[in-house]
């Protein structure tokens, strides 16, 4: 038997192009409601609901919207809520990161009057969700010293894709020895376009800058 001929196909359409057109209209969205619209990314308990409870009580210009994703329940909105902050609840089920699409749905039930801030709290996973344009202008890492200083190593998409990283929970590096010369020279190495900020959730310490730099970067 003769072999068959072989065929060469042309893969001109991204995997994720549905993706990319709806995190499209989304950011449009965003600009016609006057928002500043943050993706903020990190591990699973590195701190970032504590983070935006702080952030509700100190933004300059209250009430923030937070669209909070995560695999099961509504805990982290309702902390949020308890904040002062506008927050809405995905639950994604099985899946490891919020979408466009998804985030689209969540952002037709926020009341958006009176807010200029909009924070997408995406599920606790450092791999999947770095794929994934959600309509975002600015985009934040956060990484608490608990997790030791080679996450940037590990996960280097993420890292890379962020316009600003955060190291949390500095009021316990001493605690659990962490490194912080290592760990900022990881970040240098994987991720030198970031603005690093340094701060604790639980305290407050340091959350003021990182205020003033949302305020004029998201703008």
């Amino acid at each position: 038997m003769a072999p068959l001929p072989r065929r060469r196909l042309e893969l001109h359409h991204p995997l994720l192009r549905r993706n990319e057109s709806q995190a499209g209209q989304n950011r449009d969205h965003f600009h016609r409601h006057g928002l500043r619209t943050i993706n903020l990314l990190s591990a699973p308990g590195s701190g970032k609901t504590a983070l935006l409870e702080q952030l509700a009580h100190r933004w300059p210009r209250p009430p923030i919207g937070v669209i909070v994703g995560d695999l099961a329940t509504d805990n982290d909105a309702r902390r949020l809520q308890r904040a002062g902050a506008r927050a809405v609840q995905i639950r994604t089920g099985d899946l490891c990161h919020l979408d466009a699409a998804l985030v689209d749905q969540a952002f037709s039930q926020l009341d958006c009057s009176g807010i200029d801030l909009l924070v997408i709290e995406n599920v606790g996973n450092l791999v999947c969700p770095a794929a994934f344009d959600l309509g975002e202008q600015r985009r934040i890492a956060l990484l608490s010293v608990t997790e030791g200083e080679d996450k940037p190593l590990k996960y280097p998409a993420l890292f890379k894709s962020a316009d600003a990283v955060v190291i949390n929970k500095i009021d316990l590096a001493e605690a659990v020895g962490f490194d912080r010369c290592i760990a900022i020279a990881n970040l240098s190495a994987i991720a030198p376009q970031a603005t690093l900020f340094e701060l604790s959730a639980h305290t407050g310490k340091g959350l003021d800058v990182l205020i003033r730099w949302l305020d004029a970067k998201a703008a």
